[in-house]
């Protein structure tokens, strides 16, 4: 399949940052300690979807056996390694070479069969997955609407697109940028506040590709709870959306 958009969405400086993060990528106290916070609070949210949306068993093991699922901006795995141990066939892409080196090493020791592939989504050739996924990515990428019109077309036609990313807000400024990466929470230079999209930027950019946004669920912060779902949009927010 050719490229659908012909424009690059990847940044080559962004690709180069993440790249250099890949050799902690699974190492929960490393640079990417954050990520393993907030993964349990995505996987949360993703098998509801998962589960209303393919009318799956709430109680399986594996609410995605016989689909198959693509993980774009996977990084070293973190989440394509649950998505095939929920019974998905896994394809997961990434823009750092780095990272697809690492996942494929990490996934291999763990016995699991995951098609990594490095490089722009488009050019790939890849085809539709009943489940698609990309978290914390499209504030990185050089062309939101040319990466949407990607992830849409890579979905099936009964299929599910889950994304997450922060929100464009002055408390999104403050605590995700000024003082997650200031007091070494996240690395520096992983967050910029002006590609942040708040969610009606989301919602005109998935309905300009035909899919329709679902009501989004914030990914908060407190000191009793650390991070989880809640109704509270201002720092992080992650919503499904489908064929309108």
């Amino acid at each position: 399949m050719s490229n659908a958009t012909g424009t690059a969405t990847i940044r080559p400086e962004e690709a180069a940052h993440f790249g250099r993060l890949a050799a902690e990528w699974w190492d929960p106290k490393g640079s990417s300690a954050m990520l393993h916070k907030l993964n349990p609070v995505r996987l949360a949210f993703l098998r509801e979807a998962i589960d209303s949306h393919f009318a799956a068993d709430p109680k399986g093991l594996r609410p995605l056996a016989g689909k198959v699922a693509l993980d774009v901006g996977c990084g070293a795995g973190l989440l394509a390694e649950p998505l095939a141990r929920m019974g998905a066939g896994v394809t997961a892409v990434d823009a750092a070479e780095e990272n697809i080196a690492a996942a494929k090493a990490h996934a291999a020791a763990g016995g699991l069969a995951i098609d990594y592939r490095h490089g722009e989504l488009a050019a790939l050739g890849l085809g539709q997955f009943d489940l698609v996924t990309s978290m914390e990515v499209i504030e990185h990428v050089a062309d939101k609407a040319a990466f949407i019109a990607g992830l849409v077309a890579r979905v099936a036609e009964d299929g599910l697109l889950v994304l997450s990313t922060p929100n464009r807000t002055t408390a999104s400024r403050l605590l995700l940028v000024g003082a997650a990466e200031g007091m070494g929470m996240v690395p520096k230079g992983t967050h910029h506040w002006e590609d942040f999209i708040t969610p009606l930027e989301l919602s005109d950019l998935l309905a300009d590709a035909g899919f329709a946004m679902g009501n989004p669920k914030g990914i908060s912060w407190s000191p009793l709870k650390g991070l989880h779902l809640s109704d509270d949009l201002a720092l992080n927010y992650i919503v499904t959306a489908k064929r309108a």
